[in-house]
């Protein structure tokens, strides 16, 4: 199915919304790219502010800085985080918005995208392809998280990451241990072995045993079957599985100064893989870090954007990590959202073509229907309306 084409003028980047959100949507550098397909760009003020980006940045760049409202008359949307529902009926028929969505979580903003016939492309659902790795925004926010975590550990851990010869002794170095080996647990790893530690880590996929040792770790090797899934990701596990899983993994958190935990599916609960139990045997002063805990936590009892204590022995909870690291998450998420609108854009008009697997696998809503399976599912059953 071919989608009618709309000429495209106008690629308007609000203010995010969401509290404490340090990232936008585009860059300065980026923008002569846009306007070289013959778009206009127009950007709402203080945008790039938690980037460290001024409002002179973008006029330099060619961009247009209003105050107040952005959207109207917008063509195409570039956002991190989902509009409002008042956002996205405001918008015109046939807009385009790019923006992380979490459309099984966000039924209403479906719906609304739906009635007031704009394109939703998803960014966690850009397809993991070869031909859309430019544009794969979870794997870039990822290794900022996981880059991020390594350091959050080594700062909060009471000894030293690396091994120190010094006159009144050796340090020994620390112990770190990294469950998940996706895009975060590699980048933590490699981080965390360049900060000196003694890393190992373990991954329920096959193929991450050799990505684990590619980056200088040592692989657990529990002996359990592997659960290699679609997409690059994991399989869900039986409790019998998992129960056995964590029995087996307690010795090495047991052993660990640090503990970083990145295991999550998108739209999925992330897997509980750590018990209060478990991270009780820690020695005090020991540090837990959960990438996960805003969809549930890999760890029992993690809070997101919290530290709570386990006896002598602290876990951090991870709240929007990547927007701690603003300047670096922005540049790398801006590039994603600009190749996919590159690969819609012809001669100055943005073709939403859902004959490419990429945009159609990227797409919520398009031409007043819902295209995401689940999220329409759910509607057609009533649920979000």
């Amino acid at each position: 199915m071919r989608s009618r084409v709309r000429d495209v003028t106008t690629v308007a980047v609000p203010r995010e919304q969401r509290p404490g959100e340090r990232r936008v949507a585009l860059v300065p550098d980026l923008v002569p790219k846009l306007t070289a397909l013959g778009l206009s760009v127009r950007i709402e003020s203080g945008a790039g502010d938690g980037a460290f980006l001024t409002d002179d940045d973008y006029r330099e760049a060619g961009a247009d800085v209003v105050t107040g409202e952005v959207l109207t008359d917008a063509d195409v949307v570039l956002a991190v985080n989902s509009l409002s529902v008042e956002q996205v009926a405001a918008l015109g028929s046939g807009t385009v918005v790019l923006s992380f969505l979490a459309p099984n979580s966000s039924l209403d903003k479906v719906a609304a995208a739906r009635d007031a016939g704009v394109t939703w492309l998803s960014m966690e659902l850009v397809p993991r392809i070869s031909r859309a790795q430019s544009m794969d925004a979870l794997s870039s926010q990822a290794l900022v998280a996981g880059y991020r975590c390594a350091l959050v550990a080594a700062e909060r851990l009471p000894k030293f990451f690396p091994l120190l010869m010094t006159a009144g002794g050796t340090v020994k170095p620390a112990q770190v241990v990294v469950l998940g080996a996706g895009v975060a647990g590699l980048q933590a790893i490699a981080t965390a072995k360049r900060l000196g530690a003694v890393v190992q880590a373990y991954d329920v996929r096959a193929a991450a045993a050799d990505e684990i040792r590619s980056m200088g770790a040592k692989f657990i090797d529990l002996q359990l079957d592997t659960l290699d899934g679609a997409g690059g990701y994991a399989r869900e596990m039986t409790e019998d599985r998992a129960a056995r899983q964590r029995e087996l993994l307690t010795p090495y958190i047991s052993n660990a100064d640090a503990l970083i935990t990145t295991a999550a599916v998108p739209g999925r609960q992330a897997p509980m893989l750590v018990t209060r139990e478990m991270v009780a045997t820690m020695k005090a002063g020991s540090i837990v870090v959960d990438l996960a805990a805003e969809t549930g936590g890999n760890v029992e009892g993690s809070v997101a954007g919290e530290t709570t204590m386990n006896g002598l022995v602290s876990v951090w909870g991870g709240s929007n990590v990547p927007s701690q690291m603003p300047v670096a998450a922005s540049r790398l998420y801006a590039a994603n959202v600009v190749n996919l609108l590159t690969l819609m854009t012809k001669a100055g008009a943005v073709v939403p073509d859902l004959d490419d697997e990429i945009v159609d696998g990227a797409a919520v809503t398009h031409d007043s229907a819902v295209r995401f399976g689940p999220a329409r599912e759910a509607l057609e059953g009533g649920g979000g309306e």
